[in-house]
């Protein structure tokens, strides 16, 4: 199973695909983040962040999506940020008929390292204890993202696309159309 885990963020938003055999070995396939300047407007930051998912979703053809819950923060610029960013991975899980799962940070712990309350530094650390990488995925965003790509396969997440129905399409796209012909 191949498995894009995504990290929402506005101005890190960490990308991560593994391949996770039926006996729970982990591969890395691909590891990175996306970075918008906090100084650039509101649009143009999502749309890069949707260009580097879509760029990945289009390379490496993953059979799921894993993306971090949100959650609710004291600073409401950083939770609104990570929600937009979250929403944009969400849309285009959608628009490539993939199954999306919601992973919360506890979650995602738990299943790396064991404990629910683990540090980043043991999260990453187990993440590249798993893929059998030399090093920790830098900057934390990436390690977290492969952390939630490990943690939906190992959970046993949904990964069956979306099926298409008569007319090829998945029901995203076809509430998709449904909706622009009303629109009309």
């Amino acid at each position: 199973m191949r498995v894009l885990g995504i990290d929402p963020g506005l101005t890190r938003c960490g990308i991560g695909v593994v391949d996770v055999a039926p006996d729970r070995r982990a591969t890395l396939v691909y590891v990175g983040v996306v970075q918008t300047p906090p100084g650039l407007d509101l649009g143009s930051r999502l749309l890069a962040v949707s260009t580097g998912i879509r760029e990945v979703l289009a390379t490496y053809q993953p059979t799921a999506m894993a993306v971090e819950r949100v959650f609710a923060q004291h600073n409401l610029r950083t939770v609104m940020g990570t929600a937009q960013a979250s929403g944009i991975a969400l849309a285009l899980g959608a628009e490539h008929g993939l199954t999306v799962g919601l992973h919360t940070p506890s979650e995602v712990k738990a299943a790396i390292t064991g404990y629910g309350s683990a540090q980043k530094a043991q999260v990453g650390a187990m993440v590249a204890r798993v893929l059998g990488l030399d090093a920790v995925p830098r900057p934390a965003d990436a390690a977290d993202a492969l952390a939630l790509a490990i943690c939906h396969a190992w959970r046993g997440g949904p990964v069956a696309p979306v099926s298409p129905n008569a007319a090829g399409l998945t029901k995203a796209q076809a509430a998709w159309a449904a909706a622009e012909r009303v629109a009309r």
